[in-house]
């Protein structure tokens, strides 16, 4: 029993499944004691994901007993099928085990769906497009080849087509759950791969036996590996301890479009006009072109939804970069390269209107002191808030930005000297934490070049630093500097 605890269980189901996987598929297919090992082998698993569920004690448990109940219906599916054939020699279709098998279909759709919803946090509007992409595509190839077939078949009457028709619409309902599984973002485990592994197997067999009824009567057990494999891996999936982050809500990232994820899609994609060209060349009796038509529509409008969703990605992310680029990281104000440009512009806005332009420098005084009392952090709490409530004295044409460190710099258009030096009188009396700075006002003479123009706003915050600071400095006018 030792052996059988803690994160080997799974793989000793793996194991022992196997074995006893190739002594069902060693023994002739007339023995009597074969089918017995089958139908225990299903309801093995079924009792396995169970079993998984309470050892394991993932936050969301209802998939998985929804998986177990599809478990359970296909292997009371098997055991009706065996009795109706080969005890009771019933051989008309439909017949009583297509009831449970059938029955497996939605109850696995509903577990599916279930844990794809708990893996998402918020909207996952780019994996439904693909989803959906995908799934148009494919229910084009299954109506096209398997479905059509079927509904245009004299022979069947109404009740057998919609029967014969139901299978192979369940597994393209398995199809699209777990396209939508692979598109959904979330943990990729060793219980999620086994997890797909076990619906690929199924399907694979499924679409084989449909195919092979097609041509001739199914008769050999080959496809029956597949459903064995089926029911053995999802044992372990249920039963390997990764199921429990298998069902976690997926952390928020951006999306990243794949090379892998765009081949998908081409494939998806150009499978309508593929259909086509397929029918054409096998000389099919009439080109289904309704079904052709309305899938590469919805494929085109789908599509088109998905470039959308990238296009507005994409010019979301460079506004959020032309943002980076222009605003400090710190205090959210405009930073040097911000002010550059919007100094110059105003400046040739202020050529052709004649309007004043006045330019600040404004220096945080004992800044460092502060940082070595309080701490960095402290300084950067200082600098935000700072930068926050001197702002909220600036009209809205007014910039405020970061220059270097703890200097800031004003840029008020439209305003006087006089009238400049009262705004950084007000800024200066809501500087927070009883802190003071000492600031340099240029009213620009309109010949100056911005650099000109800054240096006499610089000058001004040097005499007012030496002045004893807390106070604000008005520039010597540009006339006197170049006298001098």
């Amino acid at each position: 029993m030792e052996l059988l605890r803690g994160r080997q269980l799974w793989q000793w189901w793996l194991v022992v499944g196997g074995v006893v996987a190739a002594i069902y598929l060693a023994l002739p297919s007339d023995n009597p004691w074969i089918w017995a090992v089958y139908n225990a082998f299903g309801l093995a698993a079924a009792a396995a994901v169970v079993v998984g569920v309470r050892r394991n004690r993932p936050r969301r448990a209802g998939p998985w007993y929804f998986f177990a109940g599809a478990m359970a219906m296909w292997a009371a599916g098997d055991i009706v099928y065996e009795l109706q054939y080969f005890s009771w020699g019933w051989e008309t279709f439909p017949a009583p085990a297509d009831g449970p098998y059938l029955l497996a279909y939605p109850l696995f759709a509903i577990g599916a769906y279930r844990l794809i919803k708990g893996r998402i946090s918020g909207r996952d509007r780019a994996g439904l497009l693909d989803a959906a992409i995908v799934s148009v595509s494919l229910s084009l190839l299954s109506w096209s080849f398997l479905m059509r077939p079927i509904a245009a078949d004299e022979s069947l009457g109404l009740l057998q087509r919609v029967v014969a028709l139901a299978y192979p619409a369940g597994d393209l309902l398995l199809l699209v759950m777990v396209v939508r599984l692979v598109t959904t973002p979330g943990a990729r485990t060793a219980s999620y791969r086994l997890l797909i592994a076990a619906i690929g197997a199924q399907l694979v067999s499924d679409i084989g036996y449909a195919v092979v009824n097609m041509f001739t009567t199914y008769t050999d057990g080959l496809l029956d590996a597949g459903w064995i494999a089926m029911y053995l891996f999802w044992g372990a999936a249920a039963l390997h301890p990764s199921m429990r982050a298998l069902s976690e809500v997926a952390p928020d990232r951006a999306e990243r479009f794949t090379t892998r994820r765009l081949a998908l899609l081409t494939v998806a994609s150009l499978l309508a006009p593929v259909v086509l060209i397929v029918q054409g060349l096998t000389g099919a009796a009439s080109i289904d072109w309704s079904a052709i038509g309305l899938s590469s529509i919805a494929l085109f409008l789908l599509v088109l939804a998905r470039m959308a969703g990238l296009i507005s990605r994409i010019q979301d992310q460079a506004a959020q970069l032309r943002a980076l680029a222009h605003n400090d990281a710190l205090t959210g104000v405009p930073n040097r390269r911000a002010w550059d440009l919007e100094l110059s512009r105003e400046m040739a806005k202020a050529v052709r209107s004649g309007e004043p332009v006045a330019v600040a420098l404004l220096d945080l005084d004992h800044f460092k002191r502060f940082n070595d009392t309080f701490g960095h952090p402290a300084g950067d709490r200082l600098l935000k808030e700072a930068a926050a409530a001197w702002r909220d004295q600036l009209r809205t044409g007014d910039l405020l930005a970061r220059y270097g460190g703890e200097e800031f710099g004003v840029l008020l258009v439209g305003q006087s000297l006089e009238t400049g030096l009262a705004v950084l009188e007000r800024m200066r009396a809501v500087t927070p934490h009883g802190q003071t700075f000492s600031a340099g006002l240029a009213l620009w003479d309109g010949h100056e070049i911005p650099e000109q123009l800054v240096a006499r706003a610089d000058e001004a915050l040097y005499e007012a630093k030496h002045g004893g600071r807390d106070r604000v400095e008005a520039a010597v006018p540009a006339t006197m500097t170049s006298v001098r």
